[in-house]
């Protein structure tokens, strides 16, 4: 399994256990380092690579904000802060995202999906000679985190609180919301058809009507995203 290095920079003891914990519970993460400030933090960067940064914005001796500006190359960021009012500067240097503590092990596990999402990208995009590994997502059901490919994702359904992700081998029950979904799967590969339904798009047999086929379910299209959908499969006549 692929693991993705990084560190923590948080001087409150509490926030770096939540943090510690939440990342020792992700499969694909390693935490090389927590650093209580951001000159400890810049002996580690200096030492070995690291590819995600938990940053905290309020930390003693230089912000975080004012940190990532001093890197020439910085590593991925995902801010960690109790201040929102640091959202946007946060997001105006790159940031993958930018958690609200308190937060949750849900919410952390989105912004880590964004950022392995960055890292894959990255990495097919500087090595185009060779064969890219298939894109995955981190889904947590039954009280375990499941790695997904997304080519093996077929559909998925809304049903009551719940979002059901049907795949090529079988289906989980994932407590997440129809926004936040299609907000963690890629636009291109991944388009809502209906209230209750997403389609992958590279695994739609045929259209019919106002019908997808996927694998043996018939799929409705709702009236409000005919329009969308269609728009992109029209091609112009000869």
């Amino acid at each position: 399994m692929i693991r993705y290095t990084c560190i923590v920079i948080e001087d409150e003891p509490l926030a770096q256990n939540i943090l510690k914990k939440y990342i020792e519970d992700h499969p694909s993460l390693e935490l090389v380092a927590i650093c209580a400030d951001a000159l400890e933090a810049q002996t580690i960067l200096n030492r070995q690579t690291v590819q995600l940064i938990f940053l905290d914005i309020n930390l003693p001796k230089l912000s975080g904000i004012n940190f990532i500006k001093t890197l020439i190359r910085p590593p991925l960021v995902i801010f960690t802060t109790a201040y929102p009012e640091f959202a946007v500067e946060g997001f105006e240097l790159s940031a993958i995202d930018y958690l609200l503590q308190p937060f949750s092990f849900e919410r952390f596990l989105k912004a880590v999906n964004k950022a392995i999402e960055k890292i894959n990208s990255s990495v097919i995009s500087s090595q185009k000679n060779e064969p890219p590994a298939s894109s995955f997502i981190f889904l947590k059901a039954d009280k375990k985190i499941h790695k997904i490919n997304l080519d093996s994702i077929l559909y998925i359904e809304a049903i009551g609180d719940y979002m059901k992700v049907v795949t090529e081998s079988g289906q989980l029950l994932v407590n997440e919301t129809m926004k936040k979904m299609l907000e963690d799967f890629p636009a291109n590969g991944f388009t809502r058809v209906h209230k209750s339904f997403i389609v992958a798009i590279s695994k739609i047999k045929y259209i019919e009507g106002n019908g997808i086929q996927v694998a043996d379910k018939n799929i409705p299209i709702g009236a409000t995203y005919s329009d969308e959908f269609f728009s992109k499969f029209e091609k112009k006549n000869p």
